[in-house]
């Protein structure tokens, strides 16, 4: 890279447009420490939807937040295009204090590289290269500043990038509602004079505008009525087809990121407990968190509702991890599970017995 920002270029090579490296996310210090991500692993393909999955509180949209760059990252690093564009250094600067108590010149030395590198990458990240990364806000209410038009709401984006051109802007704006299913007549007016799924619309064209290459969704159907949530993940497909945009689709509802997205991660108290493939995923569900969440789904059929069987998911006695602890590891050709020894013999011997009775 031009400025020696830190760059990856076998992940540009092998296809990947964003890497997740030991993402942590902390919040509070001290005994008052909240691991809102704890140590978070995982690489997107360039054209790819990814889901995450998991029930509020788990830490998925904190995850996406943290990929955008709304938070300072605690510790990992995220790559964009093989371009490191956000590196924690409050991990790192803990453990040189450490270092620096123990007189570990050879550490000290090490890690105080280290969080040169970092801060010097924070420092001089190309902004038009993180601009390529928009996000979709859960709340249409919230996320729409009530003080400003709809015009104004979707060009902020482009007056930080210094594109004052009031005609060229009013055209790009015109175009990009037309894309999202409104009218160019609605640039004058402002967000309480519309409805959810057309403040949710407001808010789509308000990243689209911005001509991303990576999209985050953070779970931009679930405020929105039944009715509207069809249009809403119809139009999202549509502008992803078009506009070869690659996704982040963050929600609880396993049922709907199933049709959506081509690998789904589904997240637990801030860690990833499984990562696979859609299909993959809902025939072969390891983790006893998944299970639970797939029990969760309501079933069209009366009759089949009415005997569904929902799974609790107590860790506790779910797990013994007292001696061997649990890792993320492979258990089936692009299946991952955070389990231990004992588990992961358990999980490839359940896997083998489905399809041997599936005549797999």
């Amino acid at each position: 890279m031009a400025n020696n920002v830190t760059f990856r270029s076998e992940l540009v090579e092998e296809g990947t447009i964003l890497s997740v490296e030991n993402l942590k996310q902390y919040f509070g210090s001290g005994a008052f420490v909240t691991k809102a991500v704890d140590n978070v692993s995982f690489k997107i393909k360039e054209g790819e939807c990814f889901g995450i999955v998991g029930e509020s509180g788990c830490g998925k949209t904190t995850t996406g937040r943290s990929i955008i760059n709304l938070y300072q990252i605690t510790g990992g690093s995220i790559f964009y295009k093989g371009v490191r564009v956000s590196a924690g250094t409050r991990e790192i600067e803990d453990e040189l204090k450490v270092a620096k108590k123990e007189k570990n010149s050879e550490k000290v030395s090490a890690l105080s590289a280290e969080l040169a590198s970092r801060k010097f990458d924070n420092a001089h990240k190309d902004q038009k290269l993180t601009t390529e990364i928009q996000m979709i806000f859960q709340d249409p209410v919230d996320s729409l500043d009530p003080r400003m038009t709809v015009a104004d709401i979707i060009q902020e984006g482009l007056h930080i990038q210094g594109l004052y051109n009031k005609a060229e802007n009013s055209a790009k704006v015109a175009d990009i509602l037309e894309k999202v299913g409104l009218i160019p007549e609605y640039a004058s007016r402002y967000p309480h004079e519309f409805s959810g799924g057309q403040r949710q619309r407001i808010g789509i064209a308000r990243a689209l505008i911005m001509n991303p290459k990576l999209l985050i969704c953070d779970e931009p159907i679930s405020a929105l009525d039944v009715s509207i949530r069809a249009q809403v993940l119809n139009l999202l497909n549509e502008v992803k087809e078009e506009m070869g945009l690659t996704m982040i689709f963050i929600a609880h509802d396993l049922s709907v990121v199933k049709y959506f997205c081509d690998r789904i991660a589904v997240m637990y108290f801030g860690k990833l407990v499984e990562l696979a493939s859609s299909d993959e995923l809902f025939a072969h569900p390891m983790h006893p968190y998944t299970r639970a969440l797939l029990s969760a789904i309501p079933k069209p059929d009366p009759l089949s509702e009415k005997n569904r069987i929902r799974k609790v998911y107590n860790p506790s006695a779910a797990h013994d991890y007292s001696e061997d602890k649990p890792t993320f590891r492979e258990i089936a050709p692009g299946h991952f599970v955070l389990c231990n020894n004992a588990e992961e013999a358990s999980y490839k011997e359940e896997i083998a017995k489905i399809d041997s009775e599936k005549g797999e």
